[in-house]
């Protein structure tokens, strides 16, 4: 059984990639599949986008979310899991003052951070 200082340093090693919405962290991915942990800033919203090869499900651990799919938004809370089919216009926003955090779950042919497309973005990273 893995010790508290071995799990520290395992964590420490995991994929992590900021972003001006907060950032996430790879925790597991093989063939057809990644995990992520994402963490939302209070006030921050992700692009609005779409995958062409991946489906995604997100379940939130910490916080609340307003979902955007397809047009249609509702709020998810802890414990709450929202399927994001693969072609679907999507968006995670943290209305919260805390910080929203969820785990994803990308299933697919191909994973790459290339397969976004995306629709609009407070970033100017729409191309």
């Amino acid at each position: 059984m893995a010790t508290s200082a071995n799990t520290t340093e395992r964590w420490r090693a995991l994929e992590r990639d900021a972003r001006p919405w907060g950032e996430y962290i790879v925790i597991d991915e093989g063939a057809g599949y990644k995990v992520k942990r994402i963490e939302v800033l209070p006030g921050k919203r992700l692009s609005y986008q779409k995958h062409a090869r991946r489906d995604e499900r997100w379940v939130v651990v910490q916080g609340c979310a307003q979902v955007t799919l397809d047009g249609n938004e509702r709020l998810a809370r802890v414990g709450e899991a929202v399927h994001v089919p693969a072609g679907a216009a999507h968006r995670i926003a943290n209305p919260g003052a805390e910080l929203l955090v969820l785990i994803e779950i990308q299933l697919g042919d191909y994973l790459g951070e290339d397969d976004i497309v995306r629709l609009q973005d407070d970033y100017g990273r729409v191309a």
